[in-house]
């Protein structure tokens, strides 16, 4: 199973903290998965123009492929001005209409006010259902009080992540199951 994090922002640390505990639980909890960070701050992406993912070099064809080959991917972002980034959307719109079909997504929220907490069901969750994914229902809002020097400090955080992990991964091992099952009954 491949699981790629993508942390869809170019500034700040909050969004890459709560990311990197994220792939860690991950890593620790499911050690088979293969676990891969993409961190928009590491990438010089290029603006979508309309062309096939499969036409893009450099980081942008690297970033698009390598979550074109994801069977789940685990999104963090940060609220700028009650939206999601530019360059989380930029990405959106680099891949095709149905580059979330067959994979499942979940997000990890991180926002100064908790008055952000709705972004994720009313931008977030519409452009990944547009797209085709299957989406983890629940999702984990970390607000700035729960983070301090770079670490999560809220033990129940903490615990919503590993449930994340959990639903993320069972979720997709589901969907695989059924998918096969569903292929075998074809015989060619």
């Amino acid at each position: 199973m491949k699981i790629v994090g993508l942390s869809g922002s170019r500034l700040g640390s909050k969004t890459r903290t709560a990311m990197n505990f994220t792939l860690q639980s991950v890593t620790e909890k499911y050690p088979d998965a293969e676990v891969s960070l993409i961190d928009l701050a590491d990438y010089d992406i290029q603006f979508s123009d309309g062309r096939s993912y499969l036409e893009y070099e450099g980081d942008t064809g690297f970033v698009t492929k390598t979550i074109m080959e994801a069977d789940a991917i685990i999104i963090g972002t940060p609220i700028f001005q009650a939206s999601i980034p530019a360059t989380l959307k930029n990405i959106f719109d680099l891949l095709p209409v149905n580059a979330f079909r067959d994979k499942v997504v979940s997000m990890l929220i991180t926002a100064g006010s908790p008055k952000h907490y709705l972004i994720a069901e009313q931008q977030l969750k519409p452009i990944l259902a547009y797209m085709k994914a299957q989406i983890v229902q629940t999702y984990v809002f970390i607000e700035e009080k729960d983070f301090h020097r770079k670490e999560i400090i809220n033990d129940d955080v903490r615990f919503r992540i590993e449930r994340l992990v959990e639903d993320t991964v069972v979720l997709t091992e589901t969907y695989t199951k059924i998918r096969e099952a569903k292929e075998a009954e074809y015989d060619f």
